[in-house]
């Protein structure tokens, strides 16, 4: 692209309208994938739960439409606003449908308690959608409006008479925004729908799935509230549980922020907390998971201290007496102050102290209250301390025995890099021996280091820990990062800066990238939290045109590449590579290893109930998940020369 040295007021752009949030989608809704594609359904459901968790409803109903790339949201609250607002000469719902930061939440007289902050959220959800219909019923009438991308595609029309009052809203995401593809999960509709009524006991919620034949319909109401939903995770989860449940309401008059806790403690050896604000799901915590955990730590070492109970020989760490943990915490903050709008960790620094001064006097008074339970979870606490303190004592054994120089004890087929920097070292695990030696003879010696593997690696969801620990392939991966695996890894040691999956651009390549990503999250997950993982995205075509050399990721890529860059009857000389082994060691740095040049992207975990689930489903031992998963998508394979 050309450099203008001129810059002036002419070069200004200003977006008016929702433009900026078709223009930049992510901004508003995280990304144009299927988590993206979900939250603008999370957003008008939210609009109505707050109905219903201000006093104003009492049901929320959700029906997927045939094919499922539609969906419409009822709640029986009090309607959006349908008089004309005077300054902008439209009716209120105009406004709030084609209007970023226009809406009644601003004002604690309407809402004390909202997921919705900005409003932003149903304005969003228009300007992405290709087609939303509103529907109020308000003053005995039913008033309708038609929307498009963003704008107003009808005036305000009163359709008939009605009663009650509640709003319905029924739109498509559009396809030039998401692509043609993407389709509503209603499996994932269905879980959100109802954590939904284990948070707000009293509401009910119904979906409506018309996707499948014949249509099913379920209603979801839990008057026991979180209780409810803490026996559901547990008996998910499968774990042998020391039973500790308590519940707690906190309000106060200042601020009004309350709580609702239910905690226990399980035989696992990992802590998991889902945590809400506002009914919103916080996937990575914030101020009041902190409050949590700390008041939970001092209320078990009080409880330790007041009876005596303190082990000898061994020293009870923080993460020790959360170890097992299984909690669901639900907050509701008049003023939230959440990270972005997809609204998926609270920053409230506040909020810490006041679920801490909480948590902390009522765990404390249930764990004196059921003495012979609470000396249960010291005991569980205790054993976890003392298999921390032997796993170290281990590890300490294992490193006097060894030398200290990092370059010794790693795997004999890695081609390692000259540099000791972690910060500028990369490491490339490659498919096959042959496309390992092209990769060694393409990559920068110094900072970049080759370790191939053969063949398809093991499948570490179905895997025992004894069987992952005895892979060879498994354990040359561990050997070269130096960080360690599961509960003693320490990405302080780790090796390399940046770790690259390396695989054919074919459906075995992904597949052995799967697999890898599958070990990764199960048994180095710090890792991709730091966003140290990488997949590399080498070329599956090599096109020329003429003197020009073009490299296509896929078919569709491929295609494109011609149709934009031919020149009159010029024919394509098109060249697909069977694997990386067949690019010379010139193409590969070319076009996947020069860190000026490449394509790449980056592991990052958005959803960790999705992700488990996702993994699950395709790697488990359940075949009857997959075989599900598989015939769902059945229609979107397409046949491929090779």
């Amino acid at each position: 692209m050309a450099k203008r040295d001129s810059y002036t007021g002419a070069d200004i752009q200003v977006l008016e309208g929702l433009e900026p949030v078709r223009k930049r989608p992510a901004m508003y809704i995280g990304g144009t994938d299927t988590s993206g594609y979900h939250h603008l359904l999370w957003e008008i459901v939210d609009n109505s739960v707050d109905e219903v968790i201000n006093g104003y409803a009492g049901i929320v109903e959700v029906t997927l439409h045939k094919g499922g790339k539609s969906v419409t949201v009822t709640d029986d609250g009090r309607g959006i606003p349908v008089d004309v607002m005077p300054r902008f000469k439209k009716p209120a719902i105009e406004v709030i449908l084609t209007t970023l930061h226009s809406g009644g939440k601003f004002d604690q007289d309407n809402y004390i308690h909202s997921g919705g902050l900005h409003g932003v959220g149903s304005s969003v959800v228009n300007a992405l959608s290709v087609e939303l219909v509103a529907e109020v019923k308000r003053d005995g009438k039913r008033y309708q409006q038609t929307y498009g991308r963003g704008k107003a595609t009808s005036r305000l029309k009163i359709v008939g008479p009605c009663r009650g009052t509640g709003t319905s809203i029924e739109f498509e995401p559009d396809p030039e925004i998401f692509g043609p593809k993407l389709t509503f999960d209603a499996a994932l509709i269905r879980e959100r729908l109802e954590a939904k009524t284990y948070l707000h006991r009293g509401m009910t919620v119904v979906f409506r799935d018309e996707t499948v034949v014949p249509h099913t319909e379920v209603t979801y109401k839990h008057d026991g509230g979180i209780s409810e939903y803490i026996a559901k995770l547990l008996a998910e989860r499968g774990k042998p549980v020391v039973p500790v449940n308590s519940a707690a309401f906190y309000k106060e008059h200042e601020n009004g922020t309350r709580l609702e806790l239910a905690l226990a403690w399980t035989e696992a050896t990992d802590e998991h907390v889902r945590s809400y604000v506002n009914g919103i799901p916080t996937a990575n915590g914030g101020t009041h998971e902190a409050g949590l955990r700390a008041g939970v730590v001092k209320a078990v070492r009080n409880y330790i201290e007041t009876h005596n109970l303190t082990p000898k020989g061994v020293t009870l760490t923080a993460e020790d007496i959360r170890e097992g943990i299984v909690a669901v915490l639900s907050t509701y903050v008049v003023e939230p102050q959440f990270q972005g709008q997809t609204k998926d960790r609270l920053n409230n620094p506040e909020v810490a102290a006041q679920v801490d001064g909480v948590v902390r006097p009522a765990l404390e008074k249930w764990l004196n209250d059921n003495k012979s339970i609470a000396d249960a979870v010291v005991g569980r606490i205790t054993l976890a301390a003392r298999a921390r303190e032997a796993s170290r004592a281990a590890s300490q054994a294992v490193i006097r025995k060894t030398a200290v120089s990092h370059r010794l004890n790693l795997p004999g087929k890695l081609a390692d890099c000259s540099s000791t920097d972690p910060s500028v070292s990369e490491l490339f695990i490659v498919e096959g021996d042959s496309a390992g030696g092209s990769a060694k003879q393409g990559r920068d010696r110094r900072t970049q280091a080759i370790l191939p593997l053969r063949g398809k690696v093991l499948n570490a969801e179905q895997a025992s820990t004894d069987k992952v620990a005895g892979n060879k392939e498994l354990q040359d991966i561990v050997s070269a990062l130096g960080c360690g695996i599961g509960a003693d890894i320490d990405t302080a040691k780790l090796r390399y800066g940046k770790i690259f999956l390396l695989m054919d651009a074919d459906s075995d390549g992904h597949h052995i990238s799967t697999l890898l990503l599958t070990f990764f999250y199960r048994h180095l997950r710090p890792l991709i939290q730091a966003g140290a993982v990488f997949i590399a995205q080498p070329p599956l075509y090599r096109i020329d045109l003429g003197k020009e050399t073009y490299w296509a990721l896929d078919e569709a890529d491929r295609d494109r590449i011609i149709a934009e860059k031919r020149k009159g009857t010029t024919k394509p000389n098109i060249m697909r590579f069977k694997g990386l082994g067949e690019m010379t060691a010139d193409e590969l740095k070319m076009t996947t290893l020069d860190p000026a040049r490449r394509l790449c992207l980056r592991v990052q975990i958005d959803n960790e109930l999705e992700t488990d689930r996702t993994i699950n489903d395709l790697l488990g031992k359940d075949v009857s998940a997959r075989f599900k998963f598989i015939m769902e998508r059945a229609a979107d394979v397409q046949e491929v020369d090779v």
